[in-house]
């Protein structure tokens, strides 16, 4: 026998993007019920921002006091990999999510397990393991948070050799001895830096110009220096051609441009090469949703054509990042409650109830060792959209703040900025510890503070951030 429930918000996927949605509505007033087939908590809190940097953290702290003087005497072995992998499960609680589930239960929202598909205007039906169904329908809105998952390009054999996706990388029990990387983005860099600081003999296959290829130039170009140094083979300008096993080994055949085929060997190969929205299999089609991708949303992430249904997070393909997904968790969240409320609600740009910074201040860090920290606009994006812009540039090192940070501290900051209104279009800081530098960019983008308030913004002295004080010293020429 089918149960049936009715909530007014039924929310599909219980990551941190739909806690978020849950929470924002049950606030509001309105009853909520979240649905999941993994774990509550999702992709961040398993297999992705949690353990990735908990792996990544104990080569920012050794390579941080090798570069202090008087602090390096005091670094005398290498990275013990066991316990580094040890507090990087404590991170994930072991893989088990009774702490978020008592917190989804006291914030009073409802929790149902299983598989869930759409069946019709507001109704999903769950599908539990062991084949029995809940129907729930919803009064007022249906929130699709189901995020996304690796892609595996269409290359000859490469699934037949069951690569690691970003998932196995960081929820992996051992050390592989040698690890391919297919893809020179965030996760491969990330896992690239990892897996070598704990002993692995890593490679990195890039099929474009650079590594972080939509970041700064710079970046890529600091980044690709610093995994060489650190040991890494990092191919760029390559295409995968094939896999293959034999025996134990994997072997992945590759072309650098024109050049002659190659085979590079490995104990274990990463496909970190795009993502795909998790829309298969989830009744669509009941709902008048043709094909399956990445969710067509407007800015209150309300899915064009289907009033009463969002996709939030991942899912839309907005912005691919946890706390992006959080916000707009909280945007549409408030659009909801509005709604289910009488309430006007407002779709001008940077409202309570739209998700503006989608496409104006995304704040991004790739954990890297140096970091790579940016929001809004590159200089790329800047001339690719017409506006008026000047590049402004620094080196991070040359500020008291960093030079005590680091002995022989190199970095970059650069700085975007729109020379009509004369605020802040976008900013990148690369170097080592730069991620807590970014939040005050992310206020000036999505604030868009005048460069001439930002004047009168003084740095503490010796801070990394004078670095500010330098870049408009530079923009004032």
């Amino acid at each position: 026998m089918t149960e049936e429930r009715t909530y007014d918000v039924v929310v599909v996927g219980a990551g941190s993007t739909g806690e978020n949605v849950a929470d924002i509505v049950v606030r509001g007033g309105l009853s909520a019920v979240l649905v999941e087939a993994e774990l509550v908590g999702g992709e961040c809190s398993y297999w992705a921002c949690m353990p990735s940097k908990a792996l990544l953290r104990g080569t920012e702290a050794i390579s941080a006091a090798r570069a202090v003087s008087g602090a390096s005497a005091a670094v005398t072995g290498e990275q013990d990999a066991a316990a580094t992998l040890a507090r990087r499960d404590s991170f994930t609680s072991n893989w088990s999510d009774d702490s978020q589930v008592e917190w989804v239960r006291g914030a009073g929202i409802d929790l149902v397990r299983g598989s869930a598909r759409l069946d019709g205007e507001r109704t999903v039906v769950v599908t539990d393991a062991e084949g029995a169904e809940t129907r729930l329908t919803a009064t007022h809105a249906v929130a699709l948070c189901t995020g996304s998952e690796a892609s595996v390009p269409p290359v000859d054999g490469l699934r037949d050799v069951e690569p690691w996706t970003p998932r196995d990388a960081t929820s992996a029990k051992e050390v592989p001895g040698r690890l391919v990387v297919i893809g020179g983005g965030y996760v491969g860099c990330e896992m690239a830096t990892a897996w070598s600081a704990l002993g692995s003999t890593v490679t990195v296959i890039e099929r474009g110009e650079r590594v972080l290829g939509g970041a700064e130039p710079a970046a890529g170009d600091a980044v690709t220096a610093a995994l060489r140094a650190a040991g890494v083979d990092v191919r760029l300008r390559t295409a995968v051609q094939s896999a293959r096993r034999e025996g134990g080994e994997v072997v992945v055949t590759v072309a650098a441009g024109d050049g002659p085929a190659e085979e590079i060997r490995g104990d274990q190969v990463l496909v970190a090469a795009g993502r795909r929205a998790r829309t298969h299999d989830i009744g669509l089609e009941t709902v008048g949703l043709e094909g399956e991708g990445f969710l067509d949303v407007d800015d209150t992430l309300q899915v064009r054509g289907v009033p009463w249904l969002y996709g939030v997070g991942d899912v839309n393909g907005r912005a691919l990042l946890t706390h992006m997904g959080k916000y707009q968790a909280r945007q549409a969240g408030a659009a909801i409650v509005a709604r289910a409320t009488g309430q006007d609600v407002d779709t001008a740009d940077w409202s309570p109830f739209v998700a503006t910074a989608d496409t104006h201040a995304v704040p991004s860090v790739v954990f890297t060792d140096p970091q790579v920290a940016s929001v809004g606009m590159t200089s790329t994006k800047a001339a690719e959209s017409g506006r008026p812009h000047r590049v402004v540039e620094y080196p991070i090192g040359s500020v008291a703040g960093a030079s005590v940070h680091r002995d022989g501290y190199e970095g970059t900051a650069i700085a975007v900025v729109d020379t009509e209104r004369e605020v802040l279009l976008g900013a990148t800081f690369v170097g080592y510890d730069v991620a807590e530098l970014l939040h005050s960019a992310v206020i000036a983008v999505a604030g868009e503070v005048p460069i001439a308030r930002l004047w009168h913004a003084v740095p503490a002295y010796p801070t990394i951030s004078e670095v500010w004080l330098r870049l408009l010293e530079t923009w004032r020429g």
